[in-house]
């Protein structure tokens, strides 16, 4: 998911206009708006003398610290409680590359191979986490942030972001099959296999691109009413449910009209971006990045059933369904675990794990959870490997 900060807004403005202090509000207005603001827009003469220059400044600076104070008020700002994780490392596997960002993961546990996107490398690397070798590396995936493989057509799709596309690889050989034009920021991946089709959220776009899998053609575009965050297929009600980030909703969507069947509201969400479903359950698990929870959504109801606390900005979510075990991965390098009883969520962890462990991937067979992080025990990438125990 795109990250943003006030210095990265700030920077946005052109250094060279000078600000009555007068308009010190309406720049502040315009550092917390989306689009870098103009001259011409703020209305601002082209000279100041110094001293309205200092209390300019020193009116910013007072502005922005307050802002800032009421963003992490707002958000949370501390941790939760610290409780220990139910997990014990089991192997650290080097990766290649530099220490820049990973982004989503995907397992095919029949093969025991996983595939990650390493975003700052704009690859994507697969991982045999049998023999615990580096199989390949897929390179020319221009900020790719999501990956999905899916077994049954022994694909593997990236989301390269930078590009705006969508790519297909042959698992085996790691070959590029085709490009597919989506909407802007392409982000999460699904797979909807009753109607062959590929998901993309394209979170700055706020819609999701519907691609035929077999032609790499675009089927459609469901434009979400809002940022869009991530996708999942339901093979029960054989919907799809989509973030609506911006929103604070779930888009349940029929796949085979492209139409939003209906949107269910998120009470105590800020920013709904991970997803991942209990199906077996009729559940959703819902991470909330702007205030650190976890909704667990009943999918017959469409009632939120639960809140719970997380590590701050939790981002990837799996799910292991023959152990009913959740993991929730946060960018704070925070893994919070839970168990699901009977529909209920039991937090059984909730703990730092690693810097910069905020994708997670699970193995329903062997029950071992993996996390690509920037540096690992050596001090270079690493995929490290943990298996449930205390």
């Amino acid at each position: 998911m795109p990250r943003t900060t006030f210095g990265l807004i700030v920077t946005g403005i052109e250094p060279s206009i000078p600000y009555e202090i007068g308009g010190v509000p309406t720049l502040l207005a315009a550092i917390t708006a989306p689009h870098p603001p103009t001259r011409e827009s703020l209305h601002m003469p082209r000279r100041l003398s110094p001293r309205a220059l200092l209390a300019l400044a020193a009116g910013v600076l007072i502005a922005l610290a307050a802002a800032v104070t009421g963003v992490l008020l707002t958000r949370g700002g501390n941790q939760p409680s610290k409780v220990a994780l139910p997990l014990r490392p089991v192997k650290e596997i080097a990766l290649p590359g530099d220490s820049s960002r990973f982004d989503y993961a995907s397992l095919d546990a029949s093969r025991g191979l996983l595939f990650i996107a390493h975003l700052g490398a704009s690859q994507v690397i697969e991982v045999d986490v049998r023999a615990g070798r580096v199989v390949r590396t897929i390179d020319g995936l221009p900020g790719v942030h999501g990956v999905l493989v899916v077994p049954d057509r022994h694909e593997v799709y990236a989301t390269a972001t930078d590009a705006n596309q969508v790519v297909a690889m042959d698992e085996a050989t790691g070959t590029v099959l085709h490009h597919t034009p989506t909407g802007d920021y392409p982000d999460g991946l699904a797979y909807d296999p009753a109607h062959g089709t590929l998901w993309t959220t394209n979170e700055s776009g706020g819609s999701e691109t519907v691609v035929d899998a077999a032609t790499a053609a675009v089927r459609g575009t469901v434009p979400l009413g809002g940022e869009a965050g991530n996708v999942a297929y339901d093979p029960t009600s054989r919907q799809m449910l989509a973030d609506v980030q911006t929103r604070d909703q779930l888009a349940v969507i029929d796949p085979a009209t492209l139409h939003i069947r209906r949107r269910v509201a998120l009470p105590g969400c800020d920013h709904d971006h991970g997803l991942t479903l209990a199906p077996a359950d009729r559940l959703a698990f819902v991470a909330c990045d702007g205030n650190a929870r976890l909704l667990t959504v009943d999918l017959t109801t469409w009632h939120v059933t639960g809140t719970d606390r997380v590590g701050e900005e939790p981002d990837v979510l799996a799910y292991d369904p023959a152990a009913r075990h959740l993991y929730v991965a946060s960018e704070t390098g925070w893994v919070t675990t839970a168990d699901n009883n009977s529909g209920h969520l039991n937090v059984t962890g909730r703990a730092h794990l690693a810097d910069g462990a905020h994708v997670v991937a699970v193995d329903s067979t062997t029950h071992l959870s993996y996390y690509p992080v920037p540096h690992g025990s050596g001090g270079h990438p690493a995929l490290l490997v943990y298996r449930p125990g205390p």
